[in-house]
């Protein structure tokens, strides 16, 4: 295909400008799904590149999703300044500057720079849950215990206080659910403990309804220009576990939800993960497999997958091997462990015979990469030593002010701005429990209690408690049946004593007492 100068000519040809080494470097739309990498050390023009690279999918028709860490990527809703370096760069590429715009809609797991995004504790799941909570192999089974407890009783898990309610119940109940195994006390209290660190993380926020609609991310504008969803992330990553889950968790959902279409002309979405090693981190072989799964198979569906992090080495060699598009910036080889990096960089692409391709990694200017990127054929490119071309949006953040127009006239203005608090698993577990509690209210008032011989007799009063109900049914013990003769003084004694030993050791010891010199009298 013949070389095109212009990005938007590009477009039409199916392919997105990279920039330009000996000759123009493209990627191909139809290769879009096939994932992708973009790496290198803080500074060296991962965020420009990525930028550089949401621009095109949109421009093609494709939604895009990032995750914004620093702020900069929400300049995509302005339009691009003509500032020197941009323009000389442009230049040196061949191309001209021109500015542009593109369709972004702000999100924020917190509700304060975007629209909330929010999921049910159902939608996560135990798997997912379990990661966030970090737990160990005995603490995930109660909690699969809870799900499977939740669906058999129809009971709805849709906030934090949901399952919180449900481990309390499962807690009380143990004895009840001993056919899914032993549920420890300690167990539960200690998941209850990790959903206290969640809260105050803020996941409170994030779990409940209205839950997203996943399809709210695949939309274009009127002119055909793929939505830019743009997570506000920096608050967000104070809280690394929340963020690679709920990362994780959209990627599941997008993976359950969407059709299979196998390779489309251009990808129908494409995700930037930023900080890419959040993933990976501490993760159990489990989830590792579950995100090595789903990056495999999700291409099918027409989604791409771009991991951006500092090095390769931080994504597990079966995920990496997936990622066919590739842009390296430069890396620094001061420690070794840059070193290795360096050279399992170097080592995953198509080796170029006019280039020492471990060499340049560490050479490599600000705006300069390392580029390889898969052909029509889904071959990889031989690396090429490539000059990025600038992005035509801002590159830098919005204003306060400006965030907040754009939030205002959002096409989802006020779908999930106003959280929703139906009737669930809380509610309901608490109505069992005010149910219960009234029925035996009712049972006593009406009913009332009988003696050892018999006789009716009302309940202590409420100001008594239950120590003093427990001395009041003692003593009955020592009260003679009608027409008996009276207590001797000894009785009398011995009954105070009793009745004093259930006030102070309470009801499992003073029942052995009650037990033992009852069955003396009666000698």
């Amino acid at each position: 295909m013949a070389e095109t100068t212009n990005p938007q000519d590009a477009i039409a040809h199916g392919r997105i400008l990279i920039g330009k080494s000996e000759k123009y470097e493209y990627l191909t739309l139809k290769m879009g799904n096939r994932h992708g990498l973009v790496a290198g050390a803080t500074g060296t023009g991962k965020t420009v590149t990525l930028q550089l690279l949401a621009e095109g999918f949109s421009q093609a028709g494709t939604s895009v999703f990032a995750a914004d860490i620093k702020g900069d990527l929400s300049g995509l809703a302005m339009p691009g300044e003509s500032k020197p370096a941009w323009v000389n760069r442009a230049r040196d590429i061949g191309i001209s500057y021109v500015p542009d715009r593109f369709p972004v809609v702000f999100w924020d797991l917190f509700g304060e720079e975007g629209h909330p995004i929010r999921a049910t504790i159902s939608d996560m799941g135990p798997l997912l849950l379990a990661s966030m909570l970090d737990l160990n192999d005995v603490q995930e089974g109660v909690l699969n215990i809870a799900f499977r407890l939740a669906d058999e009783q129809g009971l709805l898990l849709l906030d934090l206080k949901d399952l919180r309610a449900l481990l309390q119940h499962i807690g009380e109940n143990a004895a009840q659910f001993r056919q899914y195994g032993n549920i420890a006390p300690a167990t539960i209290g200690a998941i209850q403990r990790q959903l206290l660190v969640l809260e105050n993380q803020g996941a409170t926020q994030f779990f409940g309804e209205p839950a997203l609609d996943i399809h709210d991310f695949i939309q274009t504008d009127k002119d055909g220009r793929g939505r830019i969803n743009i997570l506000s992330a920096d608050k967000l990553m104070r809280s690394p576990r929340l963020y690679a889950t709920f990362l994780l968790w959209l990627l599941s959902d997008l993976f359950e939800q969407m059709p299979e279409i196998g390779d489309p002309d251009h990808p129908k979405l494409v995700f930037f993960f930023d900080e890419a090693h959040l993933l990976f981190d501490r993760a159990p072989k489990t989830l590792l497999t579950a995100i090595e799964q789903v990056v495999r198979l999700i291409r099918s569906k027409g989604v791409g997958v771009y991991f951006v992090t500092q090095n390769p080495i931080d994504i597990p060699d079966n995920v990496l091997g997936q990622l066919g598009n590739r842009v390296q910036h430069a890396l620094r080889a001061f420690t070794p462990r840059d070193q290795k990096a360096v050279k399992v960089a170097a080592s995953t692409f198509r080796q170029n015979p006019k280039l020492n391709t471990e060499t340049v990694i560490t050479q490599l200017g600000v705006g300069e990469a390392l580029v390889s990127m898969l052909d029509e054929k889904a071959m990889p490119e031989m690396v090429a030593r490539t000059l990025i071309a600038p992005p035509a949006a801002r590159v830098g953040p919005v204003t306060p002010q400006e965030r907040g127009e754009l939030i205002q006239t959002s096409p989802l203005r006020g779908k999930y701005d106003t959280a929703i608090d139906r009737e669930s698993a809380f509610e309901r577990l608490q109505q069992r429990v005010g149910d219960r509690q009234e029925g035996t209210q009712t049972s006593e008032t009406t009913e009332g209690r009988q003696d050892p011989w018999g006789r009716t007799t009302q309940p202590p009063p409420a100001s008594n408690g239950w120590l003093g109900g427990l001395g009041q049914i003692v003593g009955g013990l020592f009260s003679r049946a009608p027409g008996s003769k009276a207590l001797s003084p000894a009785e009398i004694a011995l009954r105070s004593a009793v009745q004093s030993a259930a006030r102070s050791a309470g009801t499992q010891i003073a029942h052995v007492i009650v037990r033992n010199i009852f069955g003396n009298i009666s000698k």
